[in-house]
């Protein structure tokens, strides 16, 4: 696998070491800000980001209880500011796959009602997104074929898996 270095603007104003593979999927480690850290767990999580599909993808270590080893994911925009510096863009739109179950919740959908109301988000970046998130449900988390669900089809992504195995950057 060959990696790129890039630096990654976190939305919580941090630029944070990363690697990006050819296939444009992006793994960066962000530092957890000290009000969001939970004693005796880690305090740097792994994002990954495909680019491609519009999402940011992450198994949080500031979950705990039932929701300990559950993924989070972040419908985005990544843009490249400058050969190697990528901005994510949070689109509010995200969903959460609790960890012991085959299901997923979807979340703040009046966020992202309430940026295209105001105007912070035009049309064509709502419809993008939207479809984005269709994408990923349909082409991640469902399987018509099968029912019930007995693992996710495609979650998470094998890329993901390969990249959480790298060491910090």
């Amino acid at each position: 696998m060959q990696l790129e270095k890039v630096r990654v603007h976190h939305r919580t104003g941090q630029w944070c070491p990363g690697v990006r593979t050819s296939d444009n999927v992006v793994a960066y480690d962000v530092p957890i800000l000290p009000r969001w850290q939970v004693p005796g767990r880690p305090t740097v999580d792994r994002c990954y980001v495909i680019a491609d599909e519009g999402v940011q993808i992450a198994q949080p270590n500031t979950f705990s209880g039932v929701l300990e080893g559950g993924w989070y994911v972040d419908l985005v925009d990544v843009e490249e500011s400058e050969p190697g510096l990528l901005v994510i863009h949070d689109r509010d739109i995200d969903l959460l796959m609790p960890p012991r179950s085959i299901r997923y919740e979807l979340l703040d959908l009046d966020e992202f009602a309430d940026a295209l109301e105001d105007g912070s988000m035009d049309v064509a970046t709502a419809v993008r997104t939207l479809r984005n998130t269709q994408r990923f449900i349909d082409g991640r988390l469902r399987n018509l074929d099968e029912d019930p669900l007995s693992e996710w089809p495609d979650f998470p992504p094998a890329a993901v898996l390969e990249l959480a195995q790298l060491p910090p950057f």
